[in-house]
């Protein structure tokens, strides 16, 4: 029998779903490899059981966790689909502000005498801190980026289809830099996180002429005291290299010690 393949979604843009429907050159040859048995944006069909089950967004609140725990235990392999998923995004930075503070921000001071009335309903009142899914559960690979990249979603398919561990290298943004003539962006005086950050996306932002935001999560052999330091070399300013973590990387502990 064909692998049942799933897909879900917490808290997202679901722009890495939208990215897999978008790889119409490798999805149908997929498709005639495994029986996708559930894809919100998709299908309407359900099933009780997964062999793969994709999953994208991130945890924010208590019914998140008892859905997320559900999925886990009716699936043999649990792939974290992209940045949300595998370390918290941004919705993180609401890590550091207290759900009151941001709910005056957007709605004004007349949200002070709505507070009592809203909190009765309003489910993400309560929450204290949002997390990527192996905060909760066992993940069993990783797809990173926002998006991902249609070529490692690929990759572990098949590796995953012939029993094998999905390998990416653990090779940071900068090598990929390198490899493609990239000016290094420090020299330009801007934050980068292309030192610290997993490689594979083969440096779009930069290539653009944009900076790495670290999106794809930490490197675990990364030296964050070093990056900090070559960062303050290049005359760039704490608030400003403080902020830069915490965009993607409020929910990982770098971000929340930075």
């Amino acid at each position: 029998m064909k692998p049942k393949v799933a897909f879900f979604d917490f808290a997202s843009c679901e722009g890495c779903q939208l990215a897999i429907l978008n790889c119409e050159d490798i999805l149908l040859d997929i498709l005639n490899l495994v029986n996708l048995v559930e894809f919100r944006e998709a299908l309407s069909e359900k099933a009780p059981r997964y062999d793969i089950a994709f999953v994208e967004g991130s945890i924010h609140r208590d019914e998140d966790i008892e859905r997320l725990q559900n999925l886990r235990s009716r699936t043999t392999v649990l792939v974290a689909l992209g940045a949300c998923a595998c370390n918290g995004n941004v919705q993180a930075r609401s890590n550091f502000v207290a759900p009151a503070v941001n709910y005056e921000v957007i709605y004004g001071e007349e949200a002070r005498n709505r507070v009592q009335v809203d909190a009765d309903h309003w489910s993400l009142w309560s929450h204290t801190r949002v997390r990527p899914l192996d905060a909760v559960v066992k993940v069993d690979a990783y797809l990173r980026g926002c998006p991902v990249v249609p070529a490692e979603f690929l990759h572990l398919v098949k590796s995953v289809l012939h029993g094998t561990t999905p390998f990416f290298p653990p090779d940071a943004v900068c090598v990929e830099c390198k490899k493609n003539g990239n000016e290094c962006v420090l020299e330009r005086g801007e934050t980068c996180m292309g030192p610290i950050t997993w490689g594979g996306c083969n440096s779009i932002c930069v290539n653009n002429g944009y900076v790495c935001d670290g999106c794809r999560g930490t490197l675990p052999h990364a030296n964050i005291d070093s990056h900090i330091t070559l960062m303050r070399e290049h005359n760039i300013k704490d608030e400003d290299i403080r902020n830069r973590y915490r965009l993607f990387l409020g929910a990982e502990p770098i971000g929340r010690g930075v």
